[in-house]
């Protein structure tokens, strides 16, 4: 008789998503600039991942920052070129059942923000419409290679720190 082993799969509930810190500066309007030319837009994404009190329960958090900056008739510095400068801090809490210890880091700093981000980024649109601006779509991140960046980047960071 041969034993079968049962197989786990990850099981993912959104208990809570919520918007922890909001801001969206109209630099244009608040200086009275005037532009023609297509704006040029710095998106960074950091992540953070933590547990929670309660068992099997994550919060996780996208720190967006857009910069959006132009060509203007007084833009003879970097301040004077920005268009608006828009910061969130996106969560979600998150019940994960299912993964492997040694596999819920990558989980939760791949998967969640992957369930979140739909929502994220309707809210960038909305905001940077609402702040009067064409709304900005942004493009599909891919956690996964941002994850896979950032243990790269500590790797060579270690080995420079044991090589001094």
């Amino acid at each position: 008789m041969t034993e079968q082993k049962q197989v786990i799969q990850p099981n993912t509930k959104v208990l809570a998503q919520f918007i922890r810190d909001l801001s969206f500066e109209n630099i244009l309007a608040q200086k009275g600039l005037d532009t023609n030319t297509p704006p040029d837009i710095k998106v960074e994404v950091n992540l953070d991942a933590k547990k929670r009190k309660s068992e099997n329960q994550y919060e996780v958090l996208i720190n967006l920052s857009v910069v959006s900056s132009a060509e203007t008739e007084d833009s003879n510095d970097s301040e004077n070129s920005k268009l608006f400068i828009l910061e969130i801090e996106y969560g979600g809490i998150f019940e994960v059942t299912g993964v492997p210890e040694d596999q819920i880091h990558p989980y939760l700093m791949i998967e969640c923000p992957r369930i979140l981000f739909p929502y994220l980024r309707r809210i960038v649109g909305d905001v940077t419409r609402d702040g009067g601006f064409p709304p900005l779509n942004l493009e599909q991140i891919n956690f996964l290679a941002l994850y896979q960046n950032e243990i790269a980047r500590r790797q060579a960071e270690a080995e420079k720190a044991t090589k001094n």
